[in-house]
């Protein structure tokens, strides 16, 4: 079981390079990015491991604050597992305390759920994570609502968010990494109620 000293993994998920960053794939990267710069810090190669990281301490100083391993899986989105049970490995992370930022089809835009273990919803980066680590981590889900009409959800995915969605975006991704350092300084339940939509 883990304790208050354990670090923490916070792992954005999304695809690597200039083409995937606007995607709503990518949502994980932008809420990662958001919370390396409130620690003041800059992504580096990982150590052991194909992903960018970024050490720190999120929360206010003294017994809330928590340490912290930023994380962005430089595979593809359907291979993330690997690198984060690396990342997991050689960080002594105990899997509760691995949260997995990421877009959900099934809520709409704009939503916010946290949760602790559960299914994969066909969301591939959660499937690889699943398949190396199990199931029981943390998961603050973004709602990316379903492709209009007959889009297939594969185009719809890795489409960037429309000019109107954009409107939210920034206030959105904001307010998930403020829920993510919720999570870290009050537990699942506090979150929840403050967060879920």
């Amino acid at each position: 079981m883990s304790d208050a000293t354990d670090p923490w993994l916070i792992v954005g998920l999304g695809n690597p390079g200039p083409e995937y960053a606007a995607n709503r794939h990518n949502v994980g990267f932008m809420v990662a990015d958001l919370l390396a710069e409130r620690i003041g810090g800059k992504f580096k190669r990982a150590p052991k491991a194909q992903a960018q990281v970024l050490e720190g301490r999120i929360g206010p100083p003294g017994p809330l604050s928590r340490r912290v391993v930023l994380a962005k899986p430089m595979s593809y989105m359907n291979l993330s597992g690997g690198p984060v049970a690396a990342l997991r490995d050689f960080y002594k992370v105990p899997l509760d305390h691995v949260v997995a930022v990421h877009d959900e089809l099934d809520i709409d835009y704009g939503t916010l759920r946290l949760k602790l273990g559960g299914g994969d919803n066909g969301h591939n980066g959660l499937k690889s994570m699943t398949k190396s680590m199990g199931p029981d981590y943390h998961r603050i889900r973004f709602g990316i609502g379903r492709p209009p009409g007959r889009m297939q959800v594969a185009d719809f995915v890795l489409k960037d968010f429309s000019s109107t969605e954009r409107k939210e975006l920034a206030f959105l991704v904001d307010r998930s990494a403020d829920s993510v350092e919720c999570l870290l300084a009050e537990g699942l339940e506090r979150a929840q109620s403050a967060y879920n939509s």
